[in-house]
């Protein structure tokens, strides 16, 4: 009989020859085969299961019988009996060769097993991050061997996991005794980045968490994640109270200028929101925050510097220089973070003056480098930042939108809360609305509607109402393509009139009357135009007339319908059916990078590969301004667009005109 056996794992593949009663986990280490372990071979965490596939395998060329392992021993039956054990599964810890074996390793065994993230769109993510847990015995103090705590923790876990050469926090070193006692010398460490033992808790502990959070100058969103799983436990966010130094960025900068240490006031504002929504989701995930050890950070070029504790004042004028652009890592202590004591952050790297951490947050959820579509990246905001590129190139640049797509700047505008108008439709014949309030899944013209928003009211309309009413007041032909309200319809529906030299129209009647005016046309066309510039000045240094593929991020982007933000001119033609939500694609960057540090590494090094476009210095910028000011643009066509609606004919001089004999039917709902 043969003194060693053959063993094959699947689904990696990897096979060897090992001598009869080795454990399946010692031959699986040996082989580099992905099985998850925190107890270190004592049959305590259950992380290290396993399954014989039984039968005759021509492929490998051995038969694999229920005889070729190990019986269950006394560790597996007491697992069984106080945690539970599925059929047909084995601790591959406490699991012996006996002969030549087939084991197939289930995804929850693995290390670096596929994370699923269903938000607008599936994203895959491989776990592997940068905190692992280890659990040790440690040797005992002795007389006749003098050694440290410290010494004897680093040595157990050099000599039970190979790690070697680790480094301690002082943090850990100022609480290690009592802990070693009170675990009886059993302990288990949490090792940050295979370098520093951060934390060290008495016997066994299985699962640590870590925080992804997408810092935006109006909101600050966080997601807490289980780090053994990659499951996100809790999901918090709440507003900025950096606003009541300003509502956008600049004016948090002039604030600043004007004030001599106003970035000390806002720093110590946005950390402690950091530090409250961490308190927040831990209490809903039922964990202390102590139990949080890693936190990865994006956010615009300003809120990073703030972030970070730096003056962002030379973000406010040419020529726009970042302190840094470089990922920073650092205990999150450093940042006021009141979490675990050896906790670490890891805050993305800007890419330029105003294309910053979250935007590379974007780069790493949807990666345009992995494929031959060329792509748009578009998160719109305040300033909008504008990705294209595809695996050959890719270009960024950010364009001065301002706040109008957030409903600043709109005489009855409002942020997205209960009561504002976010989707609307007009009859094309008689010009009479319909809408739907935020609250409310009723349309205006149902019945119940009055009832049913009688508590939140129609307290005015946010950005994708006012997006969805000037595209349909364009394709009802009452906006011009100029932008200019048309008086001639006036003629048609009382709800256009005369305001002064120039018209209205009034949208919802009554005491709580909505009325857009030729100034909030104005405001839309001007961040539009600066938005579409944007896109196309990228086009150009490109070398391209059209983009295959346009995906909106933020929480804006979430919300606008794709079709009335291309009929308004907001992006260029494109089949519709390409241009979607990406979400928070920001926070789910800042996600990736929590739960596989390998996905670190690979930002840092992509961001050196954008090419950074500065519109404030293109000759072709105001040009391109200038003629993305028309609905939806002065000379490009849309024909993709006017497959889905009818547009209104061009009129001579790059206008348009009323198409003859015809009206759009109306965009149901």
């Amino acid at each position: 009989m043969a003194d060693d056996a053959l063993i094959v794992f699947t689904p990696s593949g990897r096979r060897g020859r090992f001598p009869l009663g080795t454990p399946v986990l010692q031959a699986a280490r040996s082989l580099g085969v992905d099985i998850d372990s925190v107890c270190g071979g004592r049959g305590i965490c259950g992380r290290c299961q396993v399954t014989q596939a039984e039968g005759e395998f021509a492929k490998h060329g051995i038969v694999s019988a229920a005889d070729h392992l190990s019986a269950f021993g006394v560790v597996e039956e007491k697992y069984q009996r106080l945690r539970g054990l599925q059929d047909g599964r084995r601790l591959s810890c406490s699991t012996q060769i006996l002969g030549d074996v087939v084991i197939d390793v289930p995804e929850t065994s693995q290390v670096h097993r596929q994370v699923v993230r269903k938000a607008v769109e599936a994203v895959d993510i491989e776990l592997d991050a940068a905190v692992r847990l280890h659990y040790v015995e440690v040797a005992e103090p002795d007389m006749h061997l003098p050694a440290s705590d410290q010494r004897r923790l680093l040595d157990a876990l050099e000599r039970e996991w190979g790690l070697k050469d680790l480094a301690c926090d002082l943090s850990l070193t100022q609480s290690l005794q009592p802990v070693l006692r009170k675990g009886g010398w059993a302990v288990t460490a949490a090792v940050y980045d295979e370098r520093e033992v951060v934390a060290v808790w008495p016997g066994l502990k299985e699962t640590v968490y870590g925080m992804a959070v997408d810092v935006g100058s109006t909101t600050v969103a966080a997601h807490l994640c289980d780090l053994s799983t990659g499951e996100v436990v809790a999901s918090v966010g709440r507003m900025n109270p950096q606003i009541r130094f300003g509502e956008d960025l600049m004016s948090r900068v002039s604030y600043i200028m004007m004030n001599p240490g106003g970035e000390i006031d806002q720093t110590a504002a946005v950390r402690e929101a950091l530090n409250e929504l961490a308190a927040q989701a831990a209490a809903e995930a039922g964990i202390e925050v102590t139990d949080i050890l890693d936190v990865t950070l994006v956010g615009n070029p300003v809120m990073h510097h703030l972030l970070l504790g730096i003056n962002p004042v030379e973000l406010g004028g040419a020529p726009f220089a970042l302190a840094t652009d470089q990922a920073t890592a650092l205990r999150a202590s450093e940042l006021e973070l009141k979490l675990n004591p050896g906790a670490r952050a890891y805050v993305l790297p800007c890419i330029a003056g105003h294309v910053g951490a979250d935007t590379a947050g974007v780069i790493l959820a949807e990666r345009p480098d992995q494929g031959e579509t060329l792509t748009a990246l578009v998160d719109v905001g305040t300033n909008a930042e504008i990705v294209l590129g595809n695996r050959e190139r890719l270009l960024a640049c950010s364009s001065p939108t301002g706040p109008a797509f957030e409903g600043a700047q709109i005489c009855c505008g409002q942020r997205a809360a209960p009561g504002a108008i976010e989707r609307v439709r007009i009859d094309p014949t008689t010009l009479e609305p319909r809408f739907r309030v935020i609250g409310c899944d009723l349309w205006s013209d149902q019945p119940g509607f009055a009832e049913a928003t009688a508590q939140i009211g129609v307290t005015g309309i946010c950005g994708s109402g006012i997006i969805e009413v000037l595209a349909e007041l364009f394709l009802a032909r009452v906006i011009k393509a100029d932008g200019t309200i048309d008086g001639a319809m006036a003629a048609v529906s009382p709800r256009v009139r005369p305001e002064g030299v120039t018209f209205a129209y009034d949208l919802r009647l009554g005491a709580q009357q909505i009325t857009i005016y030729q100034t909030d046309v104005r405001a839309i066309q001007l961040a539009k135009a600066a938005l579409q510039a944007g896109i196309r000045l990228l086009m150009e240094r490109m070398g391209v007339d059209a983009v295959q593929r346009i995906r909106l991020a933020g929480a804006f982007g979430s919300h606008i319908d794709v079709k009335y933000a291309t009929v308004l001119g907001m992006l260029p033609d494109c089949e519709l059916s390409n241009v979607s939500s990406a979400g928070n694609a920001a926070g789910t960057g800042a996600r990736i990078a929590l739960l596989d540090k390998r996905k670190r590494g690979e930002i840092e090094a992509l961001v050196r590969r954008v090419e950074k476009i500065e519109t404030a210095i293109e000759p072709n910028f105001q040009a391109q301004f200038v003629e993305a000011m028309a609905i939806p643009h002065r000379s490009a066509p849309y024909p993709h667009l006017a497959q889905v609606v009818d547009l209104p004919e061009p009129e001579a001089g790059g206008g348009r005109r009323e198409r003859s004999g015809r009206r759009r039917r109306e965009t149901q709902q």
